[in-house]
């Protein structure tokens, strides 16, 4: 049996630690250890984007990290956005602009949108539409996607 080692993260704000195999993936880490279960698993290979999250702030596939590489990172999850029972404007204007249907690529769009914001706070509908193309939704023509990420990036930049 694989020896289990000590992994210590701040996920959504809130210091965590726990023991896990060394090869065990973040993903399942953040899911099974930690009971964050919003972070979702779908190709497994870094491919559809479902699993990204935020590790120190930038956009990372949680299903090709290990947990252990993770160890010290601030990590952020789509549970992590809402503050005080409110929705962050992101996904606000999901919910607004029609942004989701089945909801599985969901957090990952969430995420991948935000980091893309934090380098661009100012995108054109292209550049949205390339940033997000790390996320695969099977259900949308991505069009309410890329207008919620461009009335989010106008709320934002005012709030500023």
């Amino acid at each position: 049996m694989e020896r289990e080692v000590p992994v210590r993260l701040t996920v959504n704000g809130v210091p965590q630690e726990g023991r896990c195999p060394s090869r065990k993936l973040l993903v399942d880490f953040l899911r099974e250890d930690l009971g964050l279960t919003g972070t979702h698993v779908g190709c497994e290979h870094g491919i559809c984007g479902a699993c990204t999250v935020l590790v120190d702030g930038e956009a990372a596939r949680s299903c090709l990290m290990l947990a252990v590489q993770a160890d010290g990172a601030a990590i952020t999850t789509v549970e992590g956005l809402m503050r005080d029972g409110a929705l962050h404007p992101l996904q606000q204007a999901f919910r607004d602009h029609h942004g989701l249907q089945c909801g599985f690529c969901t957090p990952g769009m969430l995420l991948t949108a935000l980091d893309l914001l934090r380098v661009n706070p100012d995108p054109t509908e292209a550049e949205v539409r390339e940033g997000l193309s790390a996320v695969l939704c099977r259900c949308t023509g991505y069009h309410g996607i890329v207008k919620a990420v461009q009335a989010a990036a106008t709320l934002l930049r005012e709030q500023r």
